[in-house]
């Protein structure tokens, strides 16, 4: 009786697999896409900028995304994407999976997460992220997406009828031994692609298009990025129809130098009397 007693203990309280607060498979840490808890906002807290682009979006000094783009200026902080673009944005896992690494005890195991983020409307950006758990994964690479959101360029395949619905010109993308061409498309035609450039394509907010790929396709974070440089590569044509003049005003940092000048004081929370 006292030997059944005592290993009733050692099985409950945490030698060998399944028992120890770390948990075995399935436990904690888990394996495959996990329950996805906290992708994306969470908890709404208050948010307090840390970078002088940050303090001139929070206090509507800048007005649009696009005058960010315009002066090339770095954005460091994910909410800056949140508070212009936060309620159309939408994401999507493109892929987990794990990589090893040797070490003397064995292999360590974490997950490698792929997120494409878009608003479906000319914006589209994409996340990797490597970590033990798959929802640190997917959090992070969702915050490395909000960072790397790029303006994209639509444009006409003939007449300039309606709205522009396809890339403006040819152009190419490459990544690995990955190349992906995207060519302008007819009006009604859709998009013919593989499921991976489909789903960030129309992310991007491409109604029509043609694509082309050569290479190993089937590494699909390659295949991702292909794409996604091709899509980045759209304002990189200085098409005639951009020709005329830009007349540049001050930056924002040079116009709201005096603002920024100022010490950043945290505000106080107001307490609630109940």
């Amino acid at each position: 009786k006292q030997w059944y007693q005592r290993r009733v203990v050692i099985t409950a309280g945490g030698f060998g697999r399944g028992g120890s607060s770390r948990g075995g498979r399935g436990g904690s840490r888990g394996r495959g896409r996990g329950n996805r808890t906290g992708r994306g906002a969470g908890d709404a807290k208050e948010w307090y900028p840390c970078t002088k682009l940050g303090r001139l979006v929070k206090d509507g000094m800048i007005k649009k995304i696009e005058e960010i783009y315009l002066f090339s200026l770095p954005i460091k902080e994910a909410e800056i994407i949140d508070f212009f673009l936060g309620s159309k944005l939408k994401d999507e896992v493109l892929k987990i999976m794990p990589v090893q690494k040797q070490t003397r005890a064995g292999q360590r195991t974490r997950f490698k997460a792929f997120v494409a983020i878009g608003d479906y409307d000319g914006h589209i950006g994409l996340g990797v992220k490597c970590s033990k758990e798959v929802a640190t994964a997917i959090r992070g690479a969702i915050i490395l997406a909000k960072l790397s959101v790029i303006p994209v360029r639509r444009g006409y395949w003939g007449n300039k009828i309606g709205m522009p619905h396809t890339v403006p010109c040819k152009v190419t993308g490459k990544c690995g031994s990955v190349l992906v061409r995207l060519v302008p498309a007819p009006r009604g035609t859709g998009l013919v692609s593989a499921p991976v450039p489909k789903k960030l394509l129309n992310m991007a907010g491409f109604e029509d298009c043609y694509t082309c790929a050569t290479g190993q396709t089937a590494t699909l974070g390659n295949f991702a990025k292909a794409t996604f440089a091709a899509i980045a590569a759209t304002y990189a044509y200085l098409t005639p129809d951009m020709w005329s003049p830009t007349v540049f005003t001050n930056s924002p940092y040079q116009e709201y130098t005096d603002y920024l000048a100022k010490p950043f004081v945290k505000q106080p929370k107001k307490e609630v009397k109940y």
